[in-house]
């Protein structure tokens, strides 16, 4: 199995932006973590990320055919992109939305959430350990017959 983790603008920021939201953990470390999981679980990852919209759309498509599955955490983009949608509903592939924070619990601006209409599941508020619930989701979801 294989999952694509697309992760969007300031996520790179992680253990600098905002800690009292985020954490302290760095972006590096979030990445080493979901390898780490990967292995223990025997699929295969991939993590990207970018602080552009195009960039972002071109990850999801690039998904298609040669991943399993989606992991993406669009950032302010999950506000905002009907441009991220419609690439994940274009490759067709079960996506996981995450968010580190608990988005429902913070501005109303972060109460829409647009890639949430092409998700199979959205995981919130779990900090950094919301990537490999989403990765295990994923295996289970993938492997239903």
């Amino acid at each position: 199995m294989k999952i694509r983790v697309i992760n969007g603008p300031n996520l790179n920021m992680l253990g600098i932006r905002e800690p009292e939201v985020y954490g302290n953990t760095g972006y590096k470390d979030l990445c080493e973590m979901i390898g780490k999981h990967a292995k223990e679980k025997g699929i295969e990852v991939e993590i990207l990320q970018s602080n552009h919209e195009g960039d972002l759309v071109e990850m999801i498509q690039g998904a298609y055919r040669w991943d399993d599955a989606i992991i993406i955490n669009p950032g302010a983009y999950t506000h905002t992109s009907i441009a991220i949608l419609d690439a994940a509903k274009a490759v067709g592939l079960p996506v996981v939305e995450v968010h580190i924070s608990d988005v429902t619990k913070r501005e109303e601006f972060r109460q829409i959430s647009y890639i949430r209409q092409a998700c199979v599941h959205t995981i919130m508020g779990h900090g950094l350990n919301g990537y490999t619930e989403a990765m295990d989701y994923l295996i289970e979801y993938c492997n239903k017959p």
